[in-house]
């Protein structure tokens, strides 16, 4: 028996602050097939006034050693001084089960916001994500609801974050599918 046909997923992958064009666009687009068409929480895009001031981080796969795609992203602001917030995190639907892009996104956000002075790091984190935060040191500290869905405020430990200087560069991810 034939098993069913699976795409290739790439078992390497780098994740930085986004520099060049296509990581840019490639990151605007994930956000909108995540946040838009995907689950709804915006008509046309997820764009706000954050996007002015924010650092976009992605997931980028690697074939042969060299970037192909986009297939995470995040991004993180300082919203008073020390005081840091991530957002809009978004991993491409066939990527979901190479789970170490969720949190290789999650422990740049952090540990580079930590390097740039972060006393704090917070997010609202949509309910079903809470068990990842969880794991990756996170506190939640209260439910809310945004956009007609359940979240919760929470906050990073950052003790359990190392700084990341050199967030431009990233971090190499190597995983398995689940």
């Amino acid at each position: 028996m034939l098993e069913p046909f699976r795409p290739y997923l790439a078992s390497s992958y780098r994740v930085k602050f986004a520099t060049e064009a296509w990581e840019l666009a490639g990151s605007r687009a994930l956000r909108r097939a995540v946040f838009c068409e995907e689950q709804g929480l915006f008509e046309v895009d997820d764009t706000d006034r954050i996007d002015a001031r924010a650092t976009p981080i992605v997931a980028v796969s690697l074939m042969a050693g060299e970037p192909d795609d986009v297939v995470g992203a995040v991004r993180i602001h300082e919203e008073t001084p020390g005081v840091w917030w991530g957002s809009r995190l978004a991993v491409a639907r066939a990527y979901r089960r190479v789970g170490a892009l969720g949190a290789g996104l999650i422990r740049l956000a952090v540990g580079s916001a930590r390097a740039m002075g972060a006393r704090e790091f917070h997010a609202h984190v949509q309910a079903q994500n809470r068990p990842l935060f969880e794991r990756l040191n996170w506190t939640a500290i209260e439910p809310l609801e945004m956009r007609g869905h359940p979240h919760w405020l929470m906050r990073a430990q950052l003790e359990a974050y190392a700084p990341i200087s050199a967030p431009a560069l990233g971090l190499p991810l190597r995983a398995k599918a689940a």
